[in-house]
């Protein structure tokens, strides 16, 4: 059985990030009102936007669920690339849904990630992803700077689906 493969396990729940890794955080508004916010954490918790996003998503569970194992994998024919997780914790709150997935052996990085629906007071909703990572393997080394702006692009992308999924 694989285990996570950084120590700081839960640190994208309450913060702060911890040092030694790349930290990424990027918030979007994505809507207005419940019928918003519900669809968009939905989305979140089944791999919906994962999916629509244009990532594979294998998990052994329909929702994320502390424990829940998931591979997530990008890209074309031999180039795609498959990424191992484990659901770390999960928020099925009120004003707040989300989950986040830690990396486990096999990942080109390590670290975590979260991804949060919230409605505010005004009525909002808002999108925050939430990362550190470091690279593991040769060709994330290789890659240095590159893997931090892909995952700012990656990020920015599920707010855009989000987005969609929210107002329609």
């Amino acid at each position: 059985m694989s285990t996570l493969t950084y120590p700081e396990t839960g640190a994208t729940r309450l913060g702060p990030l911890p040092d030694g890794y790349h930290h990424l955080h990027h918030t979007a508004r994505i809507g207005r009102g419940r019928a918003a916010f519900e669809a968009a954490g939905a989305a979140v918790t089944t791999w919906r936007m994962h999916r629509l996003s244009g990532a594979r998503v294998r998990a052994r569970a329909e929702r994320a669920e502390a424990g829940t194992r998931v591979e997530i994998s990008a890209g074309i024919g031999p180039l795609r690339l498959s990424v191992p997780c484990e659901v770390i914790w999960t928020a099925y709150e009120k004003d707040r849904t989300g989950f986040a997935y830690g990396t486990l052996a096999g990942h080109p990085e390590c670290g975590e990630e979260s991804f949060i629906v919230d409605i505010r007071d005004d009525g909002s909703v808002w999108f925050t992803v939430m990362a550190f990572s470091r690279p593991v393997t040769w060709y994330t080394r290789l890659a240095g700077p590159l893997v931090p702006v892909l995952q700012k692009w990656y990020a920015r992308r599920l707010g855009h689906t989000l987005r969609r999924i929210a107002t329609t």
